[in-house]
């Protein structure tokens, strides 16, 4: 516990749902810090059985520190990832952090409200790895074609730009791959996405935005990890520009807000999120959380909503090379 801090520092914050029904909504909540060195040890099953980091209360800040995706191995472009990594030890999480008073039936909203570079001279890595991937035979997608070429590529990064290469500066746009509460029973490999959240890699999911995730464990059991500098659609390589973080988020808790798959808000949208094989099952998921969500808080009839998003909803895809497939299906507020 480091110091008292206002929470909320976004303006539309301030009418959102967590800010509306959180427990500590409105409130000034005392900032944690969850270092590399207080975490001891990076998680790669999220699930009701390992040690618990931290403890807050609804309405707290936490400023994390993340690892990249491989933990620090892959530390220039000749190194091989078939000779340092190793599946399914891949996706570093932080956690669990426990949240006062979280019981199954409830939601956590997590407002990611910076996520800045760290180390010296910070760099992100992207690479190839033998059988994952998109465009690539892997072991849920079995081929006899022969794996694609490892490759690694370093690329500097800064609070504004991604410089991916001479030619080609990207804008730095990060997010947060995998942010998941703990499944009820189950203890799940960080790689893989499911209703408790996951390895979601929603572009989406960054500063600026509120992720609503169901609560199924006492105290929730919050991970965090995974950061992007910036990604695409599908990350269709298998990975994104991964970089540690310093990441600060604010954690709140909803009372009885039930819910089955995770949500997120952002200033002008909704959005709802479904994760399976195929691709267009997690896409039906997403969209029919979407609809029950406008139906039982917005007072949408359930086949209005149905016709209305097939003219306006918006489908965002995150990822579609981990063992299951992400979705969000969103419709703007200003139809709310």
């Amino acid at each position: 516990m480091e110091m008292e801090m206002r929470t909320y520092p976004n303006a539309w914050v301030k009418n959102s749902i967590m800010y509306k029904h959180g427990v500590g909504g409105g409130s000034s909540g005392v900032t944690h810090e969850l270092s590399e060195a207080k975490q001891g040890g990076f998680h790669y099953t999220i699930g009701p059985y390992s040690k618990p980091t931290l403890y807050i209360k609804p309405g707290d800040r936490v400023v994390v520190e993340t690892a990249d995706a491989f933990e620090g191995r892959l530390k220039s472009e000749s190194d091989k990832p078939s000779l340092l990594l190793r599946v399914p030890f891949l996706n570093p999480q932080c956690g669990p952090i426990m949240v006062e008073g979280a019981e199954k039936g409830d939601v956590l909203a997590v407002h990611i409200e910076a996520m800045a570079p760290r180390g010296d001279q910070p760099r992100g890595t992207c690479c190839m790895i033998p059988e994952f991937g998109a465009l690539t035979g892997t072991y849920y997608t079995a081929t006899l074609n022969q794996p694609l070429p490892e490759m690694v590529k370093k690329i500097r990064i800064d609070d504004k730009h991604v410089y991916w290469s001479d030619r080609i500066t990207l804008p730095y746009k990060p997010h947060i791959g995998t942010l998941s509460c703990s499944p009820e029973i189950d203890s799940i490999n960080s790689l893989t996405p499911d209703n408790h959240g996951g390895n979601m890699d929603l572009p989406d999911m960054g500063p600026g935005t509120i992720t609503y995730l169901p609560v199924r464990s006492p105290g929730g059991r919050l991970f965090i990890g995974d950061a992007h500098a910036c990604q695409g659609d599908g990350e269709v390589c298998g990975t994104a520009v991964e970089y540690a973080t310093t990441t600060t988020i604010t954690v709140d808790l909803i009372k009885g807000w039930t819910i089955e798959w995770p949500r997120l808000e952002a200033d002008d949208f909704i959005m709802a999120i479904g994760s399976t094989r195929p691709l267009e099952d997690a896409t039906r998921i997403a969209y029919r959380e979407l609809i029950r969500w406008m139906v039982k808080d917005y007072g949408y009839d359930q086949w209005d909503a149905y016709m209305m998003l097939s003219q306006c909803g918006k489908v965002r895809l995150g990822n579609f090379v981990d063992p299951k497939y992400t979705v969000g299906a969103a419709v703007s507020k200003k139809y709310l």
